[in-house]
């Protein structure tokens, strides 16, 4: 008994893998029929499989183009804002520059005149104890027991224009543009500029 069902447990169906043979001619012919047609569709499932992937990479690298120009676009705006900003820094720092050269020229011309009202050096009659040009603050004069008084270590240059500052000797009319010769009662830029203010560098 035992070994009647062993061997009805481990037995091969009469089947082939495209259907029954022998007693079913049908099934056996529709599945040879299907393998040969998925043999056919093959090619073209691969075929569609490659177009889809080349529409997906296309349409990536059609969303990395758009990530770029977006990028470009906001990078163009970034520096237009950041150009006008730079030019303002740029200008601010010329201004102080401007301030400070004025400044410390103006400070040597007035302690020359103290000096010489204190009789420290001779002047000339008409110079009204200021200095004769601005290269006297440099070389400085000589005062008692042999020694130089120099009032200026050197001669700024213009930030604004580059060239020689504009000078006013005492004079000349306080909005003069020329310089009489006399004297250096005063120093100015020549520039037409407009400062930030709003005032003419030339006033300052």
């Amino acid at each position: 008994m035992e070994e009647r069902r062993f061997s009805a447990a481990f037995r091969v169906p009469d089947v082939s893998p495209l259907g029954p043979v022998g007693d079913r001619p049908d099934r056996a012919t529709s599945g040879i029929n299907s393998y040969v047609g998925a043999l056919a569709f093959e090619p073209l499932n691969t075929d569609f499989k490659i177009a889809l992937q080349s529409r997906r990479a296309h349409g990536a690298r059609g969303f990395t183009l758009l990530e770029l120009v977006v990028a470009a676009t906001i990078l163009s705006i970034l520096t237009m804002m950041a150009l006008p900003l730079a030019r303002v820094t740029i200008q601010r720092e010329r201004e102080k520059e401007l301030r400070h050269d004025l400044w410390e020229m103006r400070d040597s011309i007035d302690r020359y005149k103290e000096a010489a009202d204190r009789q420290m050096f001779q002047t000339k009659v008409d110079s009204q104890n200021y200095p004769p040009d601005l290269e006297t603050l440099v070389k400085g004069v000589e005062i008692a027991g042999g020694k130089k008084l120099r009032f200026l270590r050197s001669i700024p240059k213009d930030p604004m224009t580059g060239k020689e500052w504009g000078l006013r000797s005492m004079q000349d009319d306080p909005d003069s543009d020329s310089w009489g010769g006399q004297n250096v009662f005063d120093v100015y830029t020549k520039s037409e500029g407009t400062a930030l203010d709003g005032t003419k560098y030339k006033d300052w």
